[in-house]
């Protein structure tokens, strides 16, 4: 009996470390990005509009008809990093959505946003 207690214990650990392990990164509330990590991303996701330098004069947008915020803006920059979250995960405007982003990438692509600010 004691063999069957143990055993349950020990798949009960199994689909515990192996929820950990399956689990999406979640970045803590309140928690800073790392601005490196978010060039990447945004590389990869946002830079087709708003181009490297954030300033959104890209050929894409304009053939496109779009006028993508100028990162380095006030208007931007001025935003919570709650607000420029809700931008990036439910889209604004002509913006869409950005699918596939984890809480901490949306936590670094702001850290890194954040580095267009005016100086």
């Amino acid at each position: 009996m004691n063999d069957l207690k143990n055993l349950g214990a020990v798949f009960c650990a199994m689909a515990v470390l192996a929820a950990a392990a399956v689990s999406p990164p979640v970045a803590p509330v309140g928690s800073a990005g790392d601005a490196a990590a978010g060039k990447t991303v945004y590389s990869n996701k946002c830079l087709i509009c708003h181009g490297a330098d954030g300033q959104g004069a890209t050929g894409y947008a304009k053939a496109m008809k779009l006028q993508p915020a100028q990162l380095s803006s006030d208007a931007v920059q001025k935003k919570t990093d709650a607000e420029l979250k809700k931008i990036i995960v439910e889209g604004s405007g002509n913006m869409k959505p950005v699918k596939g982003l984890s809480d901490i990438d949306v936590a670094n692509v702001i850290a890194y946003v954040r580095t267009f600010a005016k100086k």
